[in-house]
């Protein structure tokens, strides 16, 4: 059966496309934004929503816990959205996930502390953050899946690559908005008030968001498949789990690699060479805002190279690329401490491969199950690496000060043999072969 995605007579972009893909992109970012901005605050909410005579360390613990949280939400909020997805529709799911994710964010920025309501404050705040877990289970996936259905073949790869710079631009955002807080107001201030706002912020601009989806129309990839398949249809996940090993396996092991290259390279970085090199924290904090951007960058050139190379050749040197400069950037660091900014942001240039997980997930399932077999894949995957990777990597660190780097470099390894065994898949008769190379959609 023909693909809808990848139909080569399908037009180059149109104005629609260019909307669709602008407002998914904008939505992403916020989102992302409202998800990762707990954590640049998480030492202030500490102090303010737990007993003031509780040891600050545990205090700590626990706000970290909350943030935690979300990721465990992850899956079963990404599940329950794409099994609703598949059934009735990518646009009303696509736009309920953004509506999720503002209002608790807007809430989190209102929210009475211990001071004012006792054990109630991190209660709510929990909540909260479970909430959130569960929009951005569904937001991610659901935004690579909307995109990939709404634009020509030549273009799924730029589509993603959009998405995904989004996405990683929606932490630029926090950082940023994190680094302005801080410079603006002092100590005092921020612990006073100030920590609200851009939780605030986030939650207004997430709202304005809802509205502007609004002007999204529902994937014509799905709408085809409705008027074949008529209602009467099983359970999305039942079929996933029955019948698409192999793609599961494939999207599971790639957001292993996407894990290990944000996880590490962007978001534990910046803290080990705070203790490895004795570097300020505003100084790996500028370094770090320098990488984002360039992955933000990196993001969308990758998929415009995987539409015209495919995704085996891109992703090889990407990975390739990828393990080169996290060793030039540990090691070189070390060498001379004034080679951060510039190798930090060839790291996250490099890390911009990423894009080629989500190019290969939403071409690994067929349109009935493609929501759902994205989401489980890349949301249990990402909870179960994602969680593990920080305490294995802190642990290697203990007897290798390089072990960071090694893990990654192993990681991107294991990513060049998913796409070389995706590659093989599609190469089999009965898969139609594509002239991008990529599986097609049965």
């Amino acid at each position: 059966m023909p693909n809808p995605i990848n139909d080569p007579a399908v037009p180059p972009l149109s104005q629609q496309d260019i909307r669709t893909l602008f407002l998914a992109s904008l939505g992403g970012a916020l989102e992302f934004y409202d998800f990762i901005i707990f954590v640049f605050f998480a030492v202030t909410i500490a102090k303010l929503f737990f007993p003031p005579d509780m040891p600050e360390w545990m205090q700590q613990m626990q706000a970290f816990g909350i943030f935690a949280a979300g990721y465990l939400a992850r899956p079963l909020g990404g599940v329950v959205m794409a099994h609703f997805g598949d059934l009735f529709g990518r646009k009303r799911v696509f736009t309920f996930s953004v509506f999720l994710m503002a209002v608790p964010t807007l809430v989190m920025g209102l929210l009475p502390t211990h001071a004012a309501i006792g054990v109630a404050a991190p209660i709510l705040l929990l909540l909260m953050r479970v909430l959130q877990g569960a929009a951005i289970g569904g937001e991610a996936p659901g935004a690579w899946v909307f995109v990939a259905e709404h634009v020509p073949a030549r273009r799924v790869g730029l589509a993603c690559g959009m998405l995904t710079g989004g996405l990683t631009g929606g932490i630029l955002l926090g950082s940023l908005m994190a680094t302005g807080i801080n410079l603006t107001y002092t100590p005092a201030e921020v612990t006073d008030f100030a920590w609200r706002i851009p939780f605030i912020t986030g939650g207004l601009f997430g709202l304005l968001a809802v509205y502007l989806r609004r002007w999204l129309h529902e994937t014509p990839v799905f709408e085809a498949m409705r008027r074949r398949a008529g209602p009467a249809r099983e359970m999305p996940i039942k079929t996933v789990l029955r019948g698409q090993g192999a793609s599961v396996a494939i999207s599971m092991l790639l957001t292993w690699m996407l894990t290990a290259a944000i996880v590490v390279v962007i978001l534990m970085t910046p803290a080990l060479f705070q203790k490895l090199h004795g570097l300020s924290p505003a100084t790996t904090l500028s370094a770090n805002v320098a990488a984002t951007a360039t992955l933000t960058a990196m993001a969308v050139a990758y998929g415009a190279l995987m539409d015209r190379f495919g995704a085996l050749r891109v992703g090889i040197v990407g990975s390739l690329l990828l393990i080169a400069a996290t060793y030039a950037l540990y090691y070189g660091t070390e060498a001379n401490p004034a080679n951060l900014l510039p190798l930090y942001a060839l790291a996250g240039a490099s890390v911009g491969i990423i894009t080629v997980v989500p190019f290969v997930m939403v071409g690994a399932f067929p349109v009935a199950t493609r929501f759902t077999g994205v989401s489980f894949s890349y949301n249990v995957a990402y909870a179960v690496f994602g969680g593990v990777t920080p305490l294995l990597v802190s642990l290697l660190m203990a007897s290798d000060r390089h072990a960071a780097a090694h893990y990654v470099g192993a990681v991107a390894l294991i990513g060049m043999g998913a796409l070389a065994w995706n590659a093989a898949r599609a190469a089999r008769p009965a898969m139609a072969a594509l002239p991008e190379g990529r599986p097609a959609i049965r």
